[in-house]
């Protein structure tokens, strides 16, 4: 397609973003390069096989190559082996996609990042899906509308798929994480009017929110002050609050800080209400804190579109991880009908230069980053927090709940293909200075003084 185009065809687009990725100028163009392209794809992939099964040794394969030529070994091998019917019965066969259109529920925060900035940047439309996402208003709602089968697939709490499936507050129902999508990225943050109240200890009687029972910001709020000495149900209160509430009720005095995602901690400084007392990553570095996440019934009965929809993350979240991205990035995810907020908000989220609401500007590149391997250790130390506040009752095989629900196999594998480098089954676990071993989550439950179970 020529770079400029006829200003006097009435069919043709002169913007820019006339497709998804925007390339092309339709989205009618671009489905058919799509299609053509993965068309490709899928005939190297059987010419591949079927080169590989004539020359196990690569060397004899070049020589045979160099000998007659690459026109004249293709005319051979098609005389001796049906090419074109393996190619078709390929296109037709394991490889189809069960259903291509998709909707994936998010939540407007930059925890979303992957899921959000797949849309406007192409990324599902690269792996041949159109996924509709939808800005949904709080984590309940989006259990809710998953459960019900309204979306295909969501942005869920990292500990949310965990509680699912294991029946915490409802009956079981088996679900799946197959990608993280962030690590780090929150913040507490704190009414102005307690900028002289650093300490911890002093932080009695307290109001706090979090997004949901079932987070992060939960286990990593609860964990921070128990070890100030604070107990977390007796000392201080801390209440459900949807993200997206969060800045106005720090304004109105209903509360007295947040462990929240971003870009809520930032917002809360862009408007003058709040400070940020400490990224979430000085309690924690590399935690995890969203999830791409889908149920097991999606998953099974959906075997081609869920790989196609958990490249389409991957690929993503590899994007987002480069620096020299973020910036774009922010651009494509801060308008209305994804984050709705300011970009230079977004900007200081994703660059890791930042206001900290005290008048210091900060500087920190791995305020939010992107790794998306599942890890069996995440899984675990979030069931040992479920454990330890008196969520789980009873008994838990927390290596078996972890290997159902985060599935490392399928995310290692899938990075394999895309080229992105690969992840190791285990990843230490450091919690403010206190090492985990994920082989012993009881031991780790009943080393702390203060915990309900």
């Amino acid at each position: 397609m020529s770079a400029f185009r006829n200003p006097f065809d009435p069919d043709v687009s002169l913007h820019r973003n006339g497709c998804a990725c925007g390339r092309h100028a339709s989205q009618d163009e671009h489905d058919r390069a799509q299609t053509a392209q993965m068309r490709e794809l899928q005939d190297r992939a059987v010419e591949g096989a079927v080169m590989r099964a004539l020359f196990p040794q690569d060397g004899m394969r070049r020589r045979f190559l160099q000998a007659v030529g690459s026109g004249t070994a293709l005319s051979a091998i098609a005389s001796l082996f049906p090419l074109g019917m393996a190619k078709e019965a390929f296109a037709q066969g394991a490889g189809a996609l069960e259903k291509t259109k998709l909707k994936v529920g998010f939540i407007p925060i930059t925890c979303a990042t992957p899921i959000i900035m797949a849309h406007p940047l192409g990324f599902y439309a690269r792996h041949g899906l159109d996924v509709e996402v939808v800005k949904t208003a709080g984590w309940a709602v989006i259990r809710d509308k998953a459960l019900s089968r309204e979306y295909d697939a969501a942005h869920m709490l990292s500990p949310m798929p965990l509680a699912i499936s294991t029946g915490t507050g409802s009956n079981p129902i088996p679900w799946t994480a197959p990608a993280i999508e962030n690590i780090n990225g929150q913040a507490i943050t704190l009414s102005m009017q307690h900028k002289d109240k650093r300490d911890p200890k002093g932080w009695k009687g307290f109001r706090f929110a979090v997004p949901f029972d079932y987070s992060m910001h939960n286990y990593l709020l609860r964990y921070y002050l128990a070890e100030h000495g604070i107990d977390p149900d007796t000392d201080v209160q801390i209440r459900s609050v949807p993200p997206p509430d969060m800045v106005a009720n720090l304004r109105a005095g209903n509360i007295d800080g947040f462990l929240a995602p971003d870009p809520v901690n930032q917002r809360a400084v862009y408007d003058g209400v709040g400070f940020i007392h400490l990224l979430s990553r000085e309690i924690w570095d590399g935690h995890p804190c969203c999830a791409f996440a889908a149920s097991k019934e999606f998953v099974d009965q959906n075997p081609n579109t869920y790989h196609a929809l958990l490249k389409a993350i991957l690929d993503a979240t590899a994007y987002a991880r480069k620096a020299e991205n973020r910036k774009e990035i922010a651009a494509a995810i801060a308008p209305a009908n994804y984050l709705n907020q300011p970009l230079t908000v977004v900007e200081q989220v994703l660059t890791g230069t930042y206001a900290d609401g005290l008048g210091n500007v900060k500087q920190d590149a791995r305020r939010i980053d992107f790794d998306p391997f599942p890890y069996d250790s995440f899984a675990i130390w979030i069931l040992t927090q479920m454990k330890r506040w008196g969520q789980i009752k009873g008994e838990v095989d927390y290596a078996a709940v972890a290997r159902e629900v985060f599935l490392a196999t399928d995310a290692a594998r899938l990075m394999r293909e895309l080229d992105m480098p690969p992840a190791d089954a285990s990843k230490p676990v450091v919690v403010m200075g206190k090492a985990f071993d994920p082989s012993q989550p009881a031991a780790y439950v009943d080393s702390f003084a203060i915990r309900r179970s």
